[in-house]
């Protein structure tokens, strides 16, 4: 059969079933993107904006007109801050509504650190958000303003909502906590915005604790990971109910009517049987579905390329989707969970989790199409899910009927083919075998998808 046009090499075409790829976009060449977000101006054109990841050290945004599903256009990379200026801040989540784009900075701790750390004192950073106006120019944007979240050097903040409107809901360090909290900035006046309230779970208080001590700058470590703290973003409903993917707390549900002073409704944890030791943020997203008392909530798997070749040993515990009906927000109750990805016929490998690795690695699922009420460029169904399996590819599936969810389609890039040296990120022992990142689709019904060490698809279903 003959390479697709996508193809990264001879016989690399990846895999598909009921989408069709229209078009492929390697941004500038020399950036990634983690999250994006699509915009629509009045005029009707198309718009989709990349959070820096790899490539490009520093702080920055990459711009793509795909008014043209077929032939998407590489706008700019916009520099938000001069990376030799600021060499540990980067930008790894985004969120466009109301003719505003809000860059998340992170300033180096975690995993992965940018640069070496034991000068930190000495480095000039930003930790909270940047806002920006696309109103008069879409492939220009506008400074307006920003935000600090009082911890230097720090992840700062990490993912977040924002729906339009005078709030920004951000998951974020805090200088008296551990782990980052749920945080809400009044953005009303961009040069001037404020925090008007906060939510946190009471272990992360550590004032509240004789003698306790916390280093903001640490890496989140396996250790870290298992306990309770914002991961997000937290997204919150017009009717004011909040769902919080709170790490090793599960999912918290929030009364957040008054923004001065968030409270608990629910919750429900997933650890144990959940979530596997070197996976990511335990409980990850807590999504709600539009029109319908149905949050999904998953547990983030992680890239194999972190793990070299049969270095892990232990089981690792399951990663996956789950949906939760939250007709009583104050009983979140699990009813169902997702089906494993459909693995093609002629896969070399026999499953998801040991593909490449000749071991049990933490598979699972990464980032979900994420529809808000105030975006109407964004698909708003709430009887579709679509998510972005690392690994596993997009994946689509029917949740019309809550209790029996079938997978409709699938999409696994063919991987990538960079060199050692031109990857975005070299020095990762594992397999590099292609994984999705982020994914959205647009009023249009077409869908992107964004993947690890490489640019951007755009897709077209072939189902009902």
């Amino acid at each position: 059969m003959a390479d697709k046009f996508y193809a990264k090499s001879p016989g690399n075409n990846g895999y598909i079933k009921n989408l069709e790829v229209l078009s492929f976009c390697d941004w500038d060449g020399l950036s990634g993107a983690f999250q994006m977000q699509l915009y629509k101006t009045k005029e009707g054109k198309y718009y989709i904006y990349g959070s820096g990841f790899g490539g490009f050290h520093g702080s920055s945004v990459v711009i793509a007109e795909v008014t043209d599903p077929k032939h998407p256009r590489f706008v700019k990379r916009l520099v938000c801050l001069d990376p030799e200026e600021y060499p540990t801040t980067s930008s790894p989540k985004i969120q466009i509504a109301e003719d505003k784009l809000i860059v998340a900075m992170t300033a180096g701790s975690g995993p992965g650190a940018l640069v070496d750390q034991s000068e930190l004192q000495n480095m000039k950073c930003q930790a909270g958000i940047q806002i920006w106006s696309l109103a008069n120019d879409p492939e220009n944007p506008e400074y307006l303003g920003y935000w600090d979240c009082g911890v230097p050097h720090s992840i700062g903040v990490h993912r977040f909502m924002y729906n339009g409107g005078p709030y920004v809901y951000l998951s974020c360090e805090s200088m008296r906590f551990e782990g980052m909290i749920m945080r809400i900035v009044d953005i009303s006046d961009p040069k001037n915005p404020h925090e008007v309230g906060n939510w946190w779970a009471p272990h992360q208080f550590v004032d509240g604790y004789p003698g306790r001590e916390v280093d903001h700058h640490a890496g989140h470590v396996p250790s870290f990971m298992d306990k309770g703290w914002m991961h997000g973003p937290p997204f919150r409903r017009d009717d004011g109910i909040m769902f919080c993917g709170y790490g090793g707390d599960g999912l918290y549900v929030l009364d957040t009517k008054d923004v001065t002073r968030p409270k608990l409704l629910g919750q429900l944890k997933f650890m144990p049987a959940f979530s596997s030791h070197l996976a990511g943020a335990r409980t990850h997203t807590a999504l709600p579905l539009p029109g319908r008392d149905l949050c999904v909530v998953t547990n983030e798997g992680e890239r194999f390329q972190f793990f070299p070749p049969g270095s892990i040993k232990e089981a690792q515990a399951m990663n996956n989707l789950h949906m939760i009906d939250v007709s009583d927000p104050t009983n979140p109750t699990m009813i169902a969970q997702f089906p494993y990805p459909e693995v093609p016929e002629d896969f070399p490998y026999p499953n998801f989790n040991v593909m490449n690795l000749g071991c049990q690695g933490p598979f699972g699922p990464h980032n979900v199409h994420e529809p808000m009420s105030n975006k109407p460029w964004l698909e708003q169904d709430g009887n579709v899910v679509y998510n972005c399996y690392f690994a596993a590819g997009l994946r689509v599936f029917d949740v019309s009927d809550p209790y029996y969810i079938k997978e409709k389609a699938y999409f696994i890039p063919p991987n990538p083919v960079k060199k050692p040296e031109e990857s975005f990120f070299p020095g990762l022992p594992g397999p590099r075998n292609a994984m999705t990142e982020d994914c959205c689709v647009d009023d249009r019904g077409y869908i992107y998808v964004t993947c690890f060490d490489d640019g951007f698809y755009i897709l077209k279903k072939l189902y009902d």
